[in-house]
C-alpha cells in the first residue's frame, strides 16, 4: 500500500513538472508577445518598440504587439511587466528614467534590481547642451566661465528629476558651478522656450534637439556621452571640455519579469540581437539618434546597475525630488 502511495505521489509530481517544461519548450506558440512601451505613443520608447515589433513577429513566427502603458515616468508599465510577466510573454521597453525612478519615486511597487531581468540594452544616445543661436555662449567653456563667475546660469530640462536635470546637477557639483534648474513639462515646451531665448541653455536628447540645430535656431555646445555623437560629429563632448570621464547617456532597454523563464529571456535576447543586425532596423534606430549596442543580458544588467547606482547617489546627495 505504501509502495502504491509512493508511486502515485511520484506520478503526480512528474505531471506537475511537465507543464512548466512544456511552457518553456513551446514558447512562443501559446499566444502573442507584448512589448509594453512604458511611455505614451509618439515618443522614442514607443518608436523603438514599433520598429522592433514587426521584425520580431517575422523572426518568431508569433505576433508581437506594442502596448502603450504610460504614466509615472514609466513606472506603471514597468510594474505591469514586473508583476505580470512571469510567463515570458510580456516585456517592458524602457528609457533612461528607469535608471532614476527607484531613487526618485517613493514606494515603488517593485524593486528595480530584484523584480526585473534585463534582456538587452538596445542602444544609447547623448544628450545635447544647446543655446539659442544669438546667445553670448559660443562654446561650453563660456558657460563654465559664466557659472564660475556666479552669473546665475540657468538651464532648462524636460522635468525635475529627469536625466538632464541629474546630469547638470552632477556637472555643477563636480565643477563648482553656480547653475539654476528650470524644469519644463516635456521636450516640446522646453524647445519652444530655449529657441525663443527665455532660457539660455537646454539639455535634452539628440532626437528632441537636432531639428532645431539643423534649422540654425539652436547652437550645440556639448554632448554628454564619453564619445562624440555620429549625428553631431563636430560637437565636443563634456569630457573634452574639461570634465574628464563625464558620461551621461540616454538609453533604451528591454526588460522581463525576474520570474520569466531564463531560457525565454535568453531566446528573446538572441532574437532582438538578430533584429538589431538587420540593416533597415539599425538605420531606423539611428534616425532616432540611437547608437545600437545589443549584447548579452549580463551586459545590459551591468550597464543598468551602474546607471541606478550613479543617479541614486546624485539624487541623495542633492536632495532631488520628483515633480
Amino acid at each position: 500500500m505504501n509502495t502504491r502511495r509512493t508511486f502515485l505521489a511520484l506520478a503526480l509530481a512528474a505531471c506537475a513538472v511537465v507543464p512548466a517544461h512544456a511552457q518553456v519548450g513551446d514558447w512562443p506558440k501559446r499566444g502573442p508577445i507584448r512589448l509594453v512601451a512604458v511611455f505614451p505613443p509618439g515618443g522614442s520608447v514607443d518608436q523603438v518598440a514599433r520598429i522592433l515589433a514587426p521584425q520580431l513577429t517575422q523572426q518568431l513566427g508569433q505576433t508581437v504587439i506594442v502596448e502603450n502603458k504610460g504614466g509615472a515616468s514609466g513606472t506603471i508599465g514597468t510594474a505591469a511587466v514586473a508583476h505580470g510577466g512571469g510567463d515570458g510573454y510580456s516585456f517592458a521597453v524602457v528609457f533612461d528614467t528607469h535608471g532614476v525612478n527607484q531613487s526618485l519615486i517613493p514606494n515603488l511597487s517593485y524593486d528595480t534590481k530584484k523584480d526585473l531581468a534585463p534582456v538587452i540594452l538596445i542602444g544609447t544616445s547623448p544628450m545635447v547642451i544647446a543655446t539659442p543661436a544669438n546667445s553670448e555662449y559660443k562654446t561650453f567653456a563660456d558657460v563654465v566661465a559664466a557659472a564660475k563667475a556666479n552669473k546665475n546660469v540657468s538651464f532648462g530640462t524636460i522635468g525635475s528629476g529627469s536625466l538632464g536635470h541629474l546630469a547638470m546637477t552632477l556637472l555643477a557639483k563636480d565643477g563648482h558651478l553656480e547653475m539654476t534648474h528650470v524644469p519644463y513639462k516635456g521636450g516640446g515646451p522646453l524647445m519652444q522656450d530655449v529657441v525663443a531665448g527665455h532660457v539660455p541653455l537646454s539639455i535634452a536628447s539628440v532626437f528632441v534637439t537636432k531639428p532645431h540645430i539643423d534649422s540654425k535656431r539652436l547652437r550645440p555646445l556639448a554632448v554628454t556621452t564619453s564619445k562624440r555623437s555620429p549625428e553631431l560629429p563636430d560637437v565636443p563632448t563634456v569630457a573634452e571640455s574639461g570634465f574628464p570621464a563625464f558620461d551621461a547617456p540616454t538609453w533604451w532597454a528591454v526588460l522581463a519579469s525576474a520570474k520569466a523563464p531564463p531560457e525565454v529571456v535568453k531566446r528573446m535576447n538572441e532574437e532582438i540581437n538578430k533584429a538589431l543586425k538587420v540593416p533597415d532596423i539599425a538605420h531606423r534606430l539611428e534616425q532616432q539618434g540611437i547608437t545600437v549596442v545589443g549584447g548579452s543580458p549580463e551586459t545590459a544588467r551591468t550597464f543598468i546597475d551602474k546607471q541606478l547606482d550613479t543617479w541614486a547617489r546624485v539624487v541623495k546627495e542633492n536632495n532631488i525630488k520628483a515633480e
